[in-house]
């Protein structure tokens, strides 16, 4: 099978993951700044998801450039990524609305972590599908920053119950980690 039916259906599943997250805010009565505050926690936490379902869009946008077909597992594989790319939406909602109390940062990191597996699920089938000499294979390499993602992203949910504020740093540290597109992709690509 080609992948443009699968790309196709990622980029709109995520399209509608981000309209979901926007359509969640609430606009302040009122026309003050002050009006604002209320739902800054909100508005906040929809930034920090907006930016991890872009680098998740780039990033799965440039894995699938160094691949030319798919197969059931594949399809499967992916699946399984946006099972938890969509429940990011929840997540950053119940963060937002709480402002930040312990569970709702555990589970942002839970949702984030599944993300991360589920991504390295995918491209360890891309590599299966495709052979040990591909493209794919040669980009992936051994994956040092996947992993420390999944370390980060335990490190974070266990630190949420002493603060959620030291995860929620750490996410961040997690998100400027992979907000350049994988470099490995685009240099093998050449």
């Amino acid at each position: 099978m080609n992948k443009e039916r699968m790309t196709a259906f990622s980029d709109g599943v995520i399209a509608i993951i981000i309209t979901i997250m926007v359509l969640e805010l609430e606009v302040p009565h009122g026309s003050e700044l002050v009006e604002l505050r209320p739902v800054l926690p909100v508005f906040l936490s929809y930034i920090m998801s907006f930016v991890y379902l872009g680098i998740y869009w780039n990033n799965h946008h440039h894995l699938l450039q160094a691949v030319n077909k798919v197969n059931g597992k594949i399809l499967w594989a992916n699946l399984h990524l946006l099972f938890w790319l969509s429940l990011i939406p929840f997540v950053t909602g119940w963060i937002g609305e709480n402002e930040l109390k312990t569970w709702p940062a555990a589970l942002y990191g839970i949702v984030l972590l599944g993300a991360a597996i589920a991504y390295f699920v995918l491209t360890k089938c891309l590599i299966a599908h495709h052979g040990k000499n591909s493209v794919i294979a040669k980009a992936i390499g051994r994956g040092f920053k996947d992993s420390l993602s999944v370390v980060i992203y335990v490190l974070a949910i266990l630190l949420s119950f002493l603060n959620p504020w030291i995860s929620v740093a750490l996410y961040i540290i997690v998100a400027i980690m992979w907000f350049t597109p994988d470099p490995r992709i685009e240099k093998n690509l050449r």
